[in-house]
């Protein structure tokens, strides 16, 4: 049966194939009988030739540019699967394989992206080139002769080629590490290249690193000549939003008449047009517009349609914006110096960059963007500094605390930074609302006490409380920055800083109507591509002003005294109980330390105006702690490292004899008294003598019988005042 069912099933398709070779019955009738096809049934001259399939082939799926892979055919039964159908042909070819696993569609589908780029990038093969080379210049393990071969080797591909490469987002980190790696002689080569399109590459986002690069490698001579091309050009860069980073780089990299040079081209448009005027070596803007015989008037214009849109942009990270806006608000008029506080106080006390309505990805993006604030990364330079204090002074209680919230993130940072700490001193000795105060900084101190008091930035908030303004722990120029304010706001407590009927005296050479009409010039003079400020917004802000300024403060301190303001600080917080704990606990460590000697020192004798007076056991426990160290055994330490014969602890314990009677007392019962003669010699002589130069009679009567009689044999020495003083009053007892 199955032999049967095999012969049935040939017999039946022989059958089948006879009749599609011109059986009985044909396969079209003749009404969609194409032309054609009965001389392809009876003739074999019908069939299609190989070459004529091919190109129908290619005419359906066109191949890709290189012709390596085809692009994927959109539908499989296509005409041609039915013109071989028609054929009956087995032999023809077959066309190129479409990509049928992930792996070939991939393939694929970069192909067809590099032929894109390769018709996009006229440099594309270059690029792939110098990015190879690249990927092994940039390695630490490589050896730096066959680093050199390959910087020489890619600067070699790149010649004549600069600026389009370093105008590339691709290349331009490849230059850049040539820049960084190559020889001095390379970099002159590429410098020379570059050197007059550096306007044109420090406003572009990817060449601006590179030229910075080229900077930090540079001669003075070619320094010279980037200043000489930056002239005229100072102002624009400084608004533009890539720009301004070369400026300041170029800022930092300057000398003193480099900067001056910089400088100068942002107070006066005469001193943009002639280079001759920005040579004079003069200090401050007061000096310059005396020296040059500018006018005032015109001066604080061209200044004033540089800093608003600087202020607009929110560009105030940077040293020279700092050092311009510090001179703008020393001659600037009472009104306009009290709309440069209004507009920079909230830049410095904003907290947040994105809008709530955005997606969540952009909020994610914006993450790190959004922890910082414009008042912390302006703690870098001095002037910086000083418009900080000057916000705070000047600024309402409202603004006052915008500040302290803003920076609630960021005590630790300012306080163990050289500006910050100077920051946090100005916000304790200044602002009023101390429960604000001690919730967001006094507690976040008060955790990190045990690192402050050896810290030398770190300290200052705490000297600040305990002994304000203490020359012997702030220099003239961190005294001058506490005392910093803006003259023109500095007036006489009689005077009224700003009245409705009288918003304030114009400026000499500025129409009647204000500042309104003096923004109005400004922006007709001015172009508005380098102005770029909203006109009506300014105008709007102009008009609301008059009520802004009402609440600008004259008085550059708080209404509440500062003894009560630093009894709320320090001592009703608890920060004072804790201090002196921590005193205690670290004693020994305090006495022998160079920064730390100055805050136990504080401590010990109670503050300036006896501000801890109210932990008289807790002082007294401190004294305790301290002597007992001094009461040890010269035997039991090495000599050197005992309180009394270091060189830091001898002179601090000197210093508490001298300022403290209650500490002197406990020190000598506990110490010194029957071993005076021990502690004679050496560092901790000085320690010994200051019982007999102490200004309090019930120190000096506690250690003269003892003492007496080491002066007189000439063991214990005194100076020169104290002996002399001593032999007056013997003769007056002799006689």
């Amino acid at each position: 049966m199955a032999a049967a069912g095999k012969r049935s099933g040939s017999k039946k398709r022989k059958s089948e194939s006879a009749g599609e070779k011109g059986g009985t019955k044909p396969r079209f009738s003749k009404q969609t009988k194409p032309k054609g096809a009965k001389h392809f049934k009876k003739t074999a001259k019908g069939r299609p030739s190989k070459a004529k399939t091919a190109k129908t082939n290619q005419s359906e799926k066109p191949a890709s540019v290189h012709g390596a892979i085809t692009a994927p055919a959109r539908n499989s039964s296509g005409s041609t699967k039915r013109k071989w159908e028609l054929a009956g042909t087995k032999s023809a070819t077959v066309p190129k394989k479409e990509p049928k696993t992930p792996r070939e569609h991939r393939l694929a589908a970069k192909e067809i992206v590099e032929a894109r780029k390769r018709k996009r990038r006229p440099n594309y093969n270059l690029e792939k080139e110098l990015v190879s080379l690249w990927e092994k210049m940039r390695c630490h393990n490589i050896e730096k002769e066959e680093r050199l071969k390959l910087v020489s080797e890619a600067l070699w591909m790149m010649s004549e080629k600069f600026l389009e490469v370093a105008s590339s987002h691709v290349t331009a980190r490849v230059l850049q590490t040539c820049v960084k790696y190559g020889s001095q002689e390379e970099r002159n080569v590429v410098y020379e290249e570059l050197q007059p399109h550096f306007l044109t590459l420090s406003q572009k986002k990817y060449a601006v690193h590179l030229v910075k690069k080229l900077l930090d490698t540079a001669s003075k001579k070619q320094l010279e000549g980037f200043f000489s091309s930056l002239h005229g050009h100072v102002s624009s860069l400084v608004r533009h939003t890539v720009g301004s980073a070369v400026v300041e780089h170029a800022y930092h990299l300057a000398n003193g008449s480099q900067r001056q040079r910089l400088l100068m081209e942002m107070y006066s448009s005469e001193l943009q047009l002639f280079k001759d005027l920005t040579l004079t070596n003069t200090g401050s803007l007061e000096d310059i517009i005396c020296k040059l015989k500018l006018q005032k008037s015109l001066v604080v214009q061209h200044m004033t349609s540089i800093i608003l849109p600087l202020l607009e942009k929110g560009i105030v990270d940077y040293s020279i914006v700092h050092a311009t806006l510090v001179e703008y608000l020393t001659i600037a008029d009472k009104f306009y110096a009290a709309e440069v506080i209004q507009q920079l106080i909230p830049l410095l006390s904003q907290q947040s960059v994105t809008d709530e309505s955005l997606h969540a990805s952009s909020k994610q993006k914006n993450k790190r963007r959004k922890k910082q604030i414009p008042l912390v990364s302006m703690m870098h330079t001095r002037d910086g500094l000083k418009l900080g204090i000057l916000c705070i002074k000047h600024g309402t209680a409202k603004d006052r605390k915008k500040i302290v919230k803003g920076i609630k993130d960021h005590v630790r940072k300012l306080a163990l930074d050289q500006y910050g700490s100077l920051l946090l001193s100005c916000i304790l000795s200044v602002i009023d609302d101390t429960k604000l105060v001690s919730k967001i900084i006094i507690r976040q101190l008060q955790t990190m006490l045990s690192e402050l008091v050896f810290d030398k930035n770190g300290r200052r908030p705490l000297l600040q409380l305990l002994h304000p303004q203490c020359h012997r722990y702030f220099t003239p120029d961190d005294l001058a920055c506490l005392n910093a304010s803006v003259p023109s706001l500095c007036t006489q407590e009689k005077e009224k800083v700003v009245s409705e009927d009288s918003p304030g005296k114009p400026l000499e050479g500025v129409a009647e109507d204000g500042p309104g009409k003096l923004l109005e010039g400004i922006l007709e003079a001015v172009p508005e591509e380098l102005l770029e400020t909203d006109t009506d917004a300014i105008m709007n802000h102009n008009s609301e002003h008059d009520d802004s300024t009402k609440t600008i403060q004259s008085a550059v301190c708080g209404k509440k005294e500062a003894i009560v303001r630093r009894n709320e600080l320090l001592v009703d917080n608890g920060l004072a109980e804790t201090l002196i704990g921590t005193c205690i606990d670290t004693a020994g460590e305090l006495l022998r330390s160079n920064l730390g000697k100055e805050v136990i020192f504080e401590v010990t004798v109670g503050g300036a105006d006896g501000i801890l007076n109210p932990l008289e056991d807790r002082l007294s426990d401190l004294h305790k702690a301290i002597a007992s160290l001094a009461a040890l055994p010269k035997t039991d330490e090495s000599g050197g490292d005992h309180v009394l014969e270091n060189f830091h602890s001898s002179r601090t314990i000197r210093k508490l004899v001298l300022d403290s009677p209650a500490f002197a007392e406990t020190l000598w019962k506990t110490a010194l008294e029957g071993k005076s003669e021990i502690w004679a010699q050496g560092h901790s002589c000085k320690v010994v003598s200051a019982f007999l130069e102490s200004p309090e009679a019930r120190v000096k009567s506690l250690a003269e019988r003892e003492l007496r009689p080491l002066v007189d044999s000439g063991v214990l020495k005194l100076s020169g005042k104290k002996e002399l003083s001593l032999g007056k009053k013997e003769e007056v007892c002799d006689t």
